[in-house]
C-alpha cells in the first residue's frame, strides 16, 4: 500500500499559471465582505446521496468518510478526500459544492467528517484538533482500500489545511503511494498568530462567532463532556484561545494553549514537502496573516498562489470567468483535473 511515489507531475505551477485572475464581485470588496457573504450565502446545492463510511481510529474514536461515486467513475479514475475547516463538517457548503463539481468531472469524492463532527458527532470521547494528521492519515488509508487503482487527491481548507500540509510534511515518506496531489485554501500554518490575531479589532467578531460554534458542538456532546467533566462548572470561554486553554489542549496532554499551538502548527513541516502541492490564499483574509506565506521559502514541491482579495474561503468573483461565481471552487477543479483524461461538465450558474 505504501512505497516510493512516482508523481504524475512534479509542480502544479504549470496549472497556477493558467488560472484566471480573481476579479472580486463588484458589491463584495474586501476580506470581510467576502468572508461573511461566503458563509451566510452558500451558493448551488447538491443533493446528499453518499454513503458513509465509519473509520475506527487507533483509539477507538470515529471520523465519518461520505462517498459520493459519479455513475461512470472507474476503478482508475482519480478519487479526492476533502477535508473540513474549524467548526465544520462534511457537509459544509465549500465541502458540498467541491465535491459536487468533481463528482461532474467524473472525480470520486470522499468528504472527512473529523472527530466529533458532523455524522460522527457523538462517536469519539477526544475532539479534532488543527494537528490531528494522524487521523487525516487513517482516512487516506481507508479511501486506499476502498480505491486502490485510483490517483488521490487531498482538498483541505483552513485548519484542515494546517491538518493536511503537517500531514504532507511530517510523513511524506508514509504517506498513501497513489497520492497525486494536493489543493490547500486559507491554511492557517502558524496557529498561535492567527487565534492571536483574533484578539485584536475587527477580527473579534470572528473569535466570538467560533468559539461559541465550538462551545456549543462540545456540550451537545455526551462523549466529550464526559471525558472533560471540568468543563461543566467552567465559566463559558469567549474567545478560541481561552477555550483551547480550558478544552482542547488538556484533553489533548499540553500544559497550555501556546505549547499546543507550537506543536500543531504545520510551518515546521512545509519545507519537508514533496507531493506537488498548491496552496491558496487572499492577501485580505481576516483570518489568516499573508505574512505566512510570504515570508515562506517554499520547496520546489509546493506552488503557492496569493490573490489580491478573496477573503477566507470567499473568493467571490465577478460573472464570466466561470460557469457560475464561485472561483474558488472552480480553482479547485482545475487543479485535481489538469493534465488528466477526465471530463469537466459544464455547472449551472
Amino acid at each position: 500500500m505504501f512505497r516510493a511515489r512516482n508523481y504524475e507531475i512534479d509542480t502544479l505551477q504549470p496549472i497556477v499559471d493558467r488560472f484566471p485572475k480573481f476579479t472580486p464581485h463588484p458589491l463584495l470588496p474586501g476580506g470581510h465582505l467576502q468572508t461573511i457573504t461566503a458563509a451566510v450565502f452558500q451558493g448551488r446545492r447538491f443533493p446528499h446521496r453518499a454513503k458513509l463510511h465509519p473509520v475506527v481510529l487507533e483509539d477507538g474514536d470515529t471520523t465519518i468518510l461520505h462517498d459520493d461515486q459519479p455513475a461512470d467513475w472507474s476503478p482508475a479514475s482519480p478519487v479526492a478526500i476533502l477535508v473540513h475547516g474549524l467548526a465544520g463538517c462534511g457537509r459544509s457548503s465549500y465541502m458540498t459544492r467541491a465535491a459536487g463539481l468533481l463528482n461532474e468531472a467524473g472525480v470520486r469524492t470522499f468528504r472527512l467528517d473529523f472527530r466529533a463532527c458532523g455524522v460522527g458527532e457523538n462517536r469519539s470521547r477526544l475532539p479534532y484538533h488543527g494537528g490531528c494528521s494522524d487521523d487525516l492519515l487513517q482516512a487516506m488509508q481507508r479511501v486506499v482500500e476502498l480505491c486502490p487503482s485510483a490517483p488521490m487527491n487531498l482538498i483541505a481548507y483552513s485548519i484542515g489545511g494546517n491538518v493536511a500540509l503537517k500531514l504532507l510534511g511530517e510523513s511524506n515518506r508514509h504517506l498513501p503511494a497513489n497520492l497525486d496531489r494536493a489543493v490547500i485554501v486559507s491554511p492557517p500554518i502558524d496557529i498561535g498568530k492567527c487565534v492571536n490575531r483574533l484578539t485584536a479589532a475587527p477580527t473579534r467578531y470572528y473569535d466570538r462567532y467560533l468559539v461559541k460554534l465550538l462551545y456549543r458542538q462540545l456540550r451537545r456532546s455526551p462523549r466529550l463532556v464526559d471525558h472533560a467533566p471540568h468543563i461543566i462548572d467552567a465559566p463559558r470561554p469567549l474567545t478560541q484561545k481561552a477555550f483551547d486553554e480550558l478544552y482542547t489542549a488538556p484533553v489533548w496532554g499540553f500544559e497550555s494553549a501556546d505549547a499546543f499551538y507550537n506543536a500543531t502548527s504545520s510551518l515546521p513541516f512545509i519545507n519537508d514537502i514533496r507531493v506537488p502541492t498548491l496552496l491558496l490564499s487572499s492577501r485580505d483574509d481576516p483570518l489568516v496573516p499573508v505574512e505566512m506565506f510570504e515570508q515562506l521559502k517554499p520547496p520546489a514541491a509546493l506552488s503557492i498562489h496569493l490573490t489580491d482579495s478573496g477573503g477566507h474561503l470567499g473568493f467571490i468573483g465577478r460573472g464570466g470567468t466561470d460557469p457560475d461565481r464561485r472561483w474558488m471552487d472552480w480553482r479547485v477543479v482545475d487543479a485535481v483535473t489538469a493534465n488528466r483524461a477526465v471530463s469537466r461538465r459544464s455547472a449551472a450558474a
